[in-house]
């Protein structure tokens, strides 16, 4: 039907069904319902407190933002939509006769007719669209249910009601649908920024959408004459070309948790009704960006010593809340979309703590033992393992706490060799670190860092000490489900490890008493450095908090001279700082199982009060190291023996020899006793595999070797001989 003679009979159909139209139309929605069923293009992270972190496009059929409330549209843009569309607006009930009877006027001399529909008819066939079909004219009937539509929604709605909803749902351009999408794709702006200009331009878009840029720029410019706004035709040309002319883009409001959002949004299951969802995580966004910025800020500046990458995690010890998480410094990074958090990358020295807790567990160790940082020898398959410091300087005899605190590697790998490689492992798989092996695929490197960790596992990790040594999962969403707590290590083991990580004058041997670790609150901390400064790491807690920092390159390649000092720990102590404003951090209180007590090491005439686990404490340590289980310093573990055929066999006696020495060894060769207890034994070889094992009073196992003994060639010979270094 021609659209005029569909315009002329409008008032003669609707007049004769007068009555009809006055009947309310049924179905409509409430103002309410509509709101609520606002359907965003975008999925949208929010942070604890509701505040928005992040927004990803899930729907690629429209661009729908969040709903606009009409305050929060400025007044330019509701004017020029109201003048554009239904300058009677206010003035009528929800239909405009005078309009529609205009419409009929140019229907019946043959002109093209104007439009007569006003805001609130545009709206109820946006939410009935069978009273307008979008694309199609409307037929006579339509268009009389249309009219009715209208009136009810008066009714029921408000004015205000009315054109809020008319402004988030009507279409701008292109695949742009309601005031958010079109304010910001085409003007990088939120609806309450829109001036008189860009209100100008979109309002005449709503009638021709996807109209050319000089059609746009004719009738925009007659709207802001019609306004009489502040707008001037030539600053409408500039802005419809610098708008409508490209692709526009539709940045996000927030993106400050990229990894986050891409974790939570892209896993979880939407609504049934297949809506996209609204996310809350346990982040917090002053701390989410404080965290990214600290981080991207230092990793650039050390961009000339090979540093471009970096992760943050910030966890909460009492809840195991994450408050921030940054995958990667973002734009800069060597590889953006890679998250930093959950990738495997060497320990370092990270992993030494659980070490010595492990060892003053099985009370093999005390803080007050002394341990000989000197030249280390360790055959393995394929050579010698000779650990190193890393300033390639040794020590000599240190307390294991000073061991630990100054990050001391000799020592750590004794410590390691005493408590057993297999038990460490296990308590490594405790603490839920995904990439450890089983123990036969490690020596006593792993005592230094050659396992992969990830920075999520290590802070956990962290935080079981801070918790008394009971592990429990961390989260990054509420109501996750969470595996029950278990302990990993005894308190009082934690409580003496914390201590140790907070001992500002124990660290100052390696890392000075003015380190960026020191705080002028309680914090326990340790830094990690992997093999030729490939990755670098600062993990520590307080009372309140555990942050861990890794520091590298993601793609592998080695940093200039960055240490963990160096290059995670001022981002570490920022953080630390930042979360410490206007509270202070203590450090634990002593479980009942620590006593402290005085201990006098006598090669320095020195006397000092140290935490001992009970049972465990001594008032004198002597050079020596009495305090220290024995090793079997001969044979080595690999050796192997070969028998002069001309010389008898009973002459050729070999001596097992433990150091340092004490009373009541025992020596279990092939799982039998030898009748001997000292720690200088002789034997008479025999030929073939032989294991041995070294036992305290107790019969705790010390040590353990496997060697060879062989019959056919003329010399004695150990595995030491020919061998290289694997470094």
């Amino acid at each position: 039907m021609p659209v005029w003679l569909a315009a002329a009979g409008i008032p003669l159909a609707c007049g004769a069904a007068y009555f009809f139209l006055l009947r309310p139309f049924p179905g409509l929605p409430s103002f309410p319902q509509v709101r609520a069923a606002h359907v965003q293009s975008e999925a949208v992270l929010m942070d604890r407190n509701g505040r928005l972190l992040h927004e990803i496009r899930i729907d690629a059929q429209g661009r729908r933002l969040q709903w606009t409330a009409l305050p929060d549209v400025s007044p330019a843009m509701r004017a020029a939509a109201v003048a554009a569309e239904d300058h009677r607006f206010y003035r009528h009930a929800g239909v405009d006769w005078i309009s529609l009877g205009g419409a009929v006027r140019l229907g019946l001399s043959y002109s093209r007719p104007r439009g007569a529909s006003t805001i609130s008819m545009q709206l109820a066939g946006m939410l009935r669209p069978e009273v307008r079909p979008p694309g199609v004219r409307p037929t006579l009937s339509q268009k009389c249910a249309q009219i009715r539509a209208a009136r009810t929604l008066e009714q029921s709605w408000s004015k205000e009601e009315i054109l809020e909803a008319y402004l988030n749902l009507v279409a701008f351009r292109g695949e742009l649908r309601g005031i958010a999408a079109a304010a910001r794709g085409l003007f990088a702006k939120e609806p309450q920024g829109l001036n008189d200009v860009e209100a100008a331009i979109l309002a005449v878009l709503v009638r021709s959408p996807n109209a050319g840029i000089e059609a746009v720029r004719g009738r925009a410019c007659a709207l802001a004459k019609k306004l009489e706004a502040s707008a001037d035709c030539a600053a409408i040309d500039a802005a419809a070309g610098g708008g409508l002319s490209g692709p526009y883009s539709v940045q996000p409001a927030a993106a400050y948790a990229p990894h986050v959002a891409r974790r939570l949004l892209g896993t979880l299951t939407d609504r049934a009704d297949g809506r996209p969802r609204r996310v809350a995580c346990t982040l917090e966004l002053g701390l989410q960006v404080f965290a990214s910025d600290v981080l991207r800020h230092h990793v650039l500046s050390a961009g000339s010593r090979n540093m471009h990458d970096g992760s943050v995690l910030v966890a909460d010890n009492a809840s195991g809340d994450i408050l921030a998480y940054v995958g990667n410094i973002g734009d800069r990074s060597s590889a953006r979309f890679v998250d930093g958090v959950p990738a495997l990358r060497q320990a370092g020295s990270t992993l030494k703590p659980f070490v010595y807790a492990l060892a003053f567990d099985r009370r093999i160790l005390t803080p007050a033992s002394l341990i000989d940082d000197s030249p280390l020898e360790i055959p393995v398959p394929g050579g010698v393992y000779r650990p190193k410091n890393y300033d390639n300087l040794f020590q000599g005899m240190v307390t294991a706490r000073t061991a630990l605190a100054s990050s001391l590697n000799v020592p750590a790998v004794k410590a390691l060799n005493l408590v057993g490689i297999g038990p460490f492992v296990g308590i490594m798989k405790r603490l839920d670190f995904r990439g450890i092996r089983e123990p036969e695929y490690y020596g006593l490197s792993i005592a230094l860092g050659s396992a992969d960790i990830t920075l999520w596992d290590l802070v956990a990790a962290y935080r079981a000490l801070a918790n008394g040594g009971v592990w429990t999962p961390l989260r990054i969403a509420p109501g996750e489900e969470r595996e029950p707590p278990r302990r990993v290590v005894s308190e009082e083991a934690a409580f003496l490890v914390a201590d140790i990580l907070s001992d500002r004058e124990s660290r100052s041997l390696t890392f000075s008493l003015e380190s960026p670790l020191a705080t002028r609150y309680w914090t326990a901390v340790k830094t990690g450095t992997s093999k030729d400064m490939r990755d670098n790491w600062c993990v520590g807690f307080s009372d309140r908090y555990t942050v861990g920092v890794w520091a590298g390159n993601f793609s592998g390649e080695p940093m200039w001279n960055v240490s963990g000092v160096t290059g995670a720990a001022p981002v570490w102590v920022e953080i630390m700082n930042r979360l410490h404003r206007g509270e202070t951090s203590r450090g634990p209180a002593p479980p009942a199982g620590v006593v402290r007590a005085g201990v006098t090491f006598e090669a320095a005439a020195e006397t000092r009060q140290e935490w001992f686990l009970r049972g465990t404490q001594t008032d004198r340590i002597r050079p020596a190291g009495s305090t220290l289980f024995p090793e079997i310093a001969y044979p080595t573990d690999g050796m192997i023996v070969a028998l002069d055929p001309d010389i008898p066999p009973g002459d050729q006696k070999l001596f097992f020899e433990a150091r340092p020495e004490a009373a009541r060894l025992e020596w279990i060769l092939d799982g039998e006793r030898l009748d001997a207890g000292s720690a200088l034994v002789p034997w008479t070889p025999r030929k073939g595999k032989h294991a041995l094992r070294l036992l305290d009073s107790e019969r705790r196992e010390l040590d353990s070797v496997h060697f060879e003994v062989r019959g056919d060639d003329g010399v004695i010979r150990d595995s030491r001989s020919g061998m290289r270094d694997p470094e």
